[in-house]
């Protein structure tokens, strides 16, 4: 039997993919929800609002792991041993790693150590965590028929999104339950261990999965690069490039944007609670999705996964100073409305970008090289809302950083799609490496 073309099997890879990526958006949206909290609780309230920045700078400390875990792991598990093989290893660290922040000690217990030790439980996190979109979008996109990777590309990457949905609702929960006072103590660290939930599904979902045709046949005929990395270096070349500063730009706007709405909505609207603060990321989160959907579907009709991005691209950098302008001049609620248009068309832009990193790379090194494309994007990334918040400290407006930073941003992607190659123009036999 089989739904869209697919059969169970097929499907059952890219639900693979999909909850790997629900787990990331859950495990790094729970951080930035709790940024503010945990600011005070790792380091001395005294430094004020360094103390944020630095929190944040957590997530850039993951983020330089990533590419590493992508190279290590895609390297020497997903490129030569299979996808399955080594998603369902890096999903057990990841979400042990992350759990592991619920049990930390805090900065009035050993001072200076307890940032220290969250870093390093943020870089052994990250390191698991670079290679699940190598190895989860080579599984789902190689196991798709190209006519249809655009939509099931879209359906893998909103894995993000729902995990950000169903972890803001937690939030919003465990924030009701606990009060202000009683979250700052205990309410952050349940959240933390919360995220053992979505990983030990996603473990259920791999062992229940096959390794993808495109491994098995390239294996069997002993075509698998004895060193995936080296190959990627060696004839990646200009497409790896380009990917690169496409994604720095990509995921630097979309730190400044789902992963600093949360603190956003705080910094705007100091008498907002943390439960509303929940319930709107959740709402935001919810018309996301409706994005990346969208997005995809669009995909179809729009041959091509680089023109499609185009679009979207232009159409979100037409939109980015009303949006900004209205964000910094209004209430609460129409925060809310403006961040979730934001979110919506932003969402757009990843719909096929899964699609087209997984055709830019060889077969030989296609986890090592979509992982590392990915996420070497993210180390830019990891500092970009250390680096508004900065960037405020002189200009005295974070609006003004905010709006700038996102022109810079846009400027990168649409210079790494405009000198890319299309990856797909329609026929079977073109859209995918060998």
């Amino acid at each position: 039997m089989t739904l869209y073309g697919m059969d169970r099997g097929m499907w059952l890879q890219v639900m693979g993919g999909y909850a790997g990526w629900l787990m990331d958006g859950y495990t790094t949206i729970a951080y930035a929800l709790v940024a503010v909290t945990v600011s005070t609780v790792f380091f001395p309230a005294s430094i004020g609002i360094y103390g944020l920045i630095a929190t944040f700078g957590g997530l850039a400390v993951a983020e330089l792991s990533r590419p590493i875990g992508s190279i290590i792991l895609g390297n020497f598990l997903g490129d030569r041993l299979g996808r399955k093989s080594m998603l369902t290893i890096t999903i057990v660290g990841f979400s042990a790693f992350s759990s592991l922040k619920g049990l930390l000690p805090t900065y009035d217990t050993i001072g200076i150590a307890a940032p220290i030790i969250l870093y390093l439980l943020l870089f052994m996190e990250g390191l698991f965590a670079g290679a699940e979109y190598g190895g989860g979008t080579a599984l789902a996109m190689e196991s798709v028929p190209a006519d249809k990777r655009s939509p099931i590309g879209a359906f893998v990457q909103s894995g993000y999104g729902t995990g950000y949905f169903i972890v803001s609702f937690v939030f919003a929960a465990l924030f009701s339950y606990y009060g202000k006072n009683g979250f700052a103590i205990t309410g952050w660290r349940v959240l933390f261990f919360t995220t053992a939930v979505p990983g030990l599904l996603t473990v259920i979902i791999r062992f229940s999965t096959r390794e993808t045709q495109v491994f098995s046949e390239i294996k069997r005929e002993e075509h698998t690069a004895r060193q995936p990395a080296v190959s990627l270096i060696r004839e990646g070349g200009r497409p790896l490039i380009l990917a690169l500063i496409l994604t720095s730009g990509l995921l630097f706007i979309n730190s400044i944007t789902f992963s600093f709405y949360p603190t956003l909505f705080i910094l705007l609207h100091s008498a907002i609670s943390g439960t509303l603060i929940g319930e709107y990321n959740g709402y935001i989160n919810l018309v996301s999705l409706f994005g990346v959907w969208i997005g995809g579907l669009i995909g179809i009709i729009i041959v091509g996964r680089r023109r499609s991005m185009l679009l979207y691209t232009m159409i979100f950098i037409i939109l980015t100073f009303p949006f900004a302008y209205l964000a910094f001049h209004g209430s609460a609620v129409q925060d809310l409305i403006i961040f979730s248009a934001q979110a919506f068309f932003e969402a757009m832009i990843f719909s096929t970008l899964p699609a087209f990193l997984s055709e830019t790379f060889s077969t030989k090194f296609r986890t090592t090289g979509v992982g590392f494309a990915y996420n070497g994007g993210g180390i830019l990334a990891g500092f970009a809302i250390s680096i508004v918040l900065y960037t405020s400290t002189f200009t005295k407006s974070l609006y003004t950083a905010w709006t700038v930073w996102f022109f810079i941003a846009e400027a990168m992607m649409v210079a790494g799609l405009a000198l890319s190659a299309e990856t797909y123009h329609g026929r079977e036999e073109d859209s995918i490496r060998q």
